[in-house]
């Protein structure tokens, strides 16, 4: 099962149908996420910081730590029929409950961009709008 590997300055536009073959498309060597359904697709980080609202003595609403990137800015380059993310929306917890934002590629030091944003890739950043705290993607969603 080989892998497609993007590297190099590479400006992906337009509508793009990346495939595999049955391995992972790649950037920089790191996989590259793609769009996931919250709860049902697969979570992109399963160990989040947990959201305590409303505050203690009131039992919180949703303390779930799993992590989906739920809407890609970008929906013209795909990977096995799911966007590509370049920056996004993002769910945490178990119904999903706690919005967040995806960050600037910070791994994708290629960079390989779509839209001349750099894609994003396993070890990025999410940022959990309740408590601010920062969200490493640890699956790509492939």
């Amino acid at each position: 099962m080989p892998n497609l590997e993007l590297s190099g300055m590479l400006d992906l536009s337009g509508n793009l149908s990346l495939s595999a073959d049955g391995g992972k498309v790649l950037v920089g060597g790191q996989e590259a996420l793609v769009e996931q359904a919250a709860p049902g697709g697969k979570a992109h980080c399963s160990a989040g910081v947990p959201v305590i609202l409303p505050p203690p003595p009131a039992t919180p609403t949703d303390t779930g730590t799993k992590v989906w990137v739920i809407n890609s800015f970008n929906k013209t380059v795909k990977v096995a029929g799911m966007p590509v993310v370049a920056l996004g929306m993002v769910m945490q917890g178990n119904i999903p409950s706690w919005p967040g934002m995806v960050l600037p590629s910070q791994a994708n030091t290629g960079p390989v961009t779509c839209g001349f944003i750099p894609i994003n890739v396993v070890g990025d950043q999410a940022v959990v709008f309740p408590t601010g705290a920062p969200a490493a993607f640890n699956a790509s969603g492939q």
